[in-house]
């Protein structure tokens, strides 16, 4: 089965906000069993618009990503985001090997 992948691109216009919402993720993360492979600020954009975070979460497969984002703990979490950044929010499958 193909890993699933949650692929962010955010730029933070309420730091203040936006604690709320760092606060409250890590449950749906750690019950959806969540990987982080990238989360940070060091990114460079060479084409499309940039944004000052790059993150990207393996989870076991699609279906587990997609669980995690349609989560009363996720939603919960991004009601503290929605006024707090711009995002770019793609979920997709890993190529199987």
């Amino acid at each position: 089965m193909a890993k699933g992948y949650w692929i962010a691109f955010v730029t933070v216009t309420d730091p203040a906000r936006y604690a709320g919402y760092q606060q409250h993720a890590p449950a749906a993360f750690a019950k959806y069993g969540a990987q982080f492979l990238v989360r940070g600020d060091a990114g460079e954009t060479l084409e499309g618009p940039a944004f000052q975070r790059h993150v990207v979460i393996e989870f076991e497969s699609k279906a587990q990503a997609l669980a995690c984002y349609r989560s009363p703990e996720y939603q919960s979490a991004r009601a503290h985001r929605d006024a707090a950044c711009t995002a770019n929010i793609v979920i997709t499958e890993g190529i199987t090997t």
